[in-house]
C-alpha cells in the first residue's frame, strides 16, 4: 500500500504517526524514497523510513473500525495463565504484535486483575503497569485519532458507550 501526506499510520513501538513529506534521497545506498513521519501525540521527534520498510507503517482504524472493537469488548477473552511469567511474556508478545484486538485483550486482562488485587489490597507489579501502561498508549492514541478525541478522553468515552449498550 502506497501512503500520502497527511495520512495518519501506526508505526511500530512509536504508535501514531502523521506523514509530513515524502522524500527522495540518497542516504549512501543509492537513491530511495522516505516517508517522513511525526508522532502525532509527540512533537519533538522526527522519523524518516524508506518507503521499503512501509510494512513496518499500517493505516489507523476507520471510525467505524474502532466501534466495532469497543462493542466487541465485553466478548474479548482475557489472557488465563497459572503462571505470572508466562503471562508477562504472552501479554508483552501481544503488545509487540500491534495488533488493536491483542491490545483490547491485554488492557482487559490487566484491568480484570487490578480489579481483583484491589478487593484485597494488592496492586499489579512494576511489569504489569508497564505492560498496561504502553497498551493503553498504543490504543488510545489510535482511537483518539479515530474519534476525534484526547487519548485521555478514551478510556471514558469506551466506559461510556458500553454502559449504554
Amino acid at each position: 500500500m502506497a501512503f500520502k501526506i497527511n495520512d495518519y499510520v501506526m508505526y511500530g513501538a512509536t504508535g501514531a504517526c502523521r506523514i509530513t513529506d515524502i522524500e527522495v534521497g540518497d542516504e549512501g545506498l543509492g537513491e530511495s524514497t522516505y516517508y517522513v513521519l511525526h508522532p502525532v501525540f509527540d512533537d519533538n521527534l522526527t522519523i524518516k523510513i524508506p518507503a521499503r520498510s512501509r510494512h513496518l507503517m499500517r493505516p489507523i482504524f476507520s471510525k467505524e473500525e474502532v466501534m466495532q472493537l469497543i462493542e466487541s469488548l465485553p466478548e474479548q477473552e482475557p489472557y488465563e495463565m497459572a503462571d505470572e511469567r508466562q503471562q508477562s511474556q504472552a501479554l508483552k508478545a501481544a503488545v509487540k504484535s500491534g495488533k488493536n484486538e491483542e491490545l483490547v485483550r491485554v488492557i482487559k486482562t490487566l484491568y480484570l486483575e487490578k480489579q481483583a488485587k484491589a478487593e484485597v489490597n494488592k496492586t499489579l507489579n512494576r511489569a504489569q503497569e508497564e505492560i498496561m501502561s504502553v497498551a493503553e498508549k498504543r490504543l488510545y492514541e489510535e482511537f483518539a485519532l479515530a474519534l476525534e478525541i484526547t487519548p485521555e478522553d478514551v478510556s471514558a468515552y469506551i466506559k461510556n458507550k458500553l454502559s449504554h449498550r
